[in-house]
């Protein structure tokens, strides 16, 4: 098969900012009960008027202008997202009206947290197979749409992102290796539960705010930490390698703490992880991709080094990818 890699990468973060003091003004909670237990600051919102596929297109325009990609040359277009604009039709097309990409292949993924790295996963195959020549995958998310501005125990950890990188066939380094796995028997743990086939919107399902996330924190965290612990090893044992031969890991940004203790299980320190979840919260699908994009922008990854991209979602859904950039 042929040789996969990323070969351009953008974001897009909306102007307004959520701040953990402006927060002490809606529920109740204050800036130290925050930051200790996520390691959280601020997070951004998408002004009224932005959707998901208007964040998609602004992190994907600068991806396609660091890959110096054309998109009238785009052959597939992947959003992930648990937010889309419309039930149907998918945002990808959305994206695409946007950026002109008349002849690319266009749909969504739905896999949470981990929905970049499913989308990473789903590009390569089609590249590698000469489906398509190239790929924009792009994770998107407005959580402040789904988010319970009553419920302190979850609005003080979301904000709204998209990041994006282009794929294509690359002579040397790319995707060392993949890993994904899911656990259906938890679909409890995270969920929106109101709004689907399940259940309908009715006037109950709104009464009960039904359409607002819903998370058990508590055995969330449990999970997530073992969960990108076993991803990740299962990703360096397929690529061969080991922890000491990765030089950054780029961690679902949900929470410092589970992103500490899954560094520390696998024997990484701290400066080989990279962070922006105190400015900007758990984007879900957004947070690896934003969070690569900035350690590429930023000069912190360089050609040659080993990247491990690994994160955790609702579903359950894991998964993680190792890169040689």
């Amino acid at each position: 098969m042929k040789r996969v890699g990323i070969i351009g990468v953008g974001e897009y973060l909306p102007k307004r900012i959520l701040t953990n003091a402006d927060l002490e003004k809606m529920v109740d909670t204050s800036d130290e009960w925050i930051t200790t237990r996520t390691g959280i600051k601020e997070r951004h919102l998408a002004a009224k008027d932005e959707a998901t596929s208007d964040l998609a297109t602004k992190a994907a325009k600068e991806a396609l202008k660091d890959a110096r990609v054309n998109p009238k040359d785009l052959d597939l277009i992947i959003v992930a997202t648990i937010t889309p604009d419309m039930q149907f039709p998918a945002t990808a097309t959305f994206v695409q009206a946007n950026l002109g990409a008349k002849k690319a292949i266009c749909f969504d993924i739905s896999a949470a947290c981990a929905g970049f790295i499913y989308g990473i996963c789903v590009a390569q195959q089609f590249i590698a197979r000469d489906t398509c020549r190239n790929a924009l995958v792009i994770g998107a998310e407005v959580l402040s749409s789904i988010t319970d501005w009553k419920d302190r125990n979850t609005c003080v950890l979301f904000g709204d992102g998209a990041g994006a990188c282009v794929m294509a066939e690359v002579k040397s380094g790319g995707i060392l290796s993949t890993y994904l796995g899911s656990d259906g028997t938890k679909t409890d743990l995270l969920n929106l539960p109101a709004g689907g086939s399940r259940l309908p919107a009715t006037p109950k399902t709104l009464k009960e705010r039904m359409h607002y996330l819903k998370m058990q924190g508590n055995e969330v965290f449990k999970i997530a930490v073992t969960s990108m612990v076993g991803a990740g090893q299962e990703a360096l044992k397929r690529a061969g390698l080991k922890c000491g031969d990765v030089n950054w890991i780029i961690p679902h940004q949900a929470n410092s703490r589970i992103i500490n203790a899954m560094a520390k299980r696998l024997g990484f320190v701290n400066a080989q992880v990279y962070l922006n979840i105190a400015k900007c919260g758990n984007m879900s699908s957004a947070s690896t991709a934003t969070a690569l994009c900035e350690a590429v922008k930023e000069g912190k990854i360089k050609k040659g080094d080993i990247v491990l991209i690994d994160a955790f979602g609702a579903g359950l859904v894991w998964g993680a990818v190792i890169i040689k950039w």
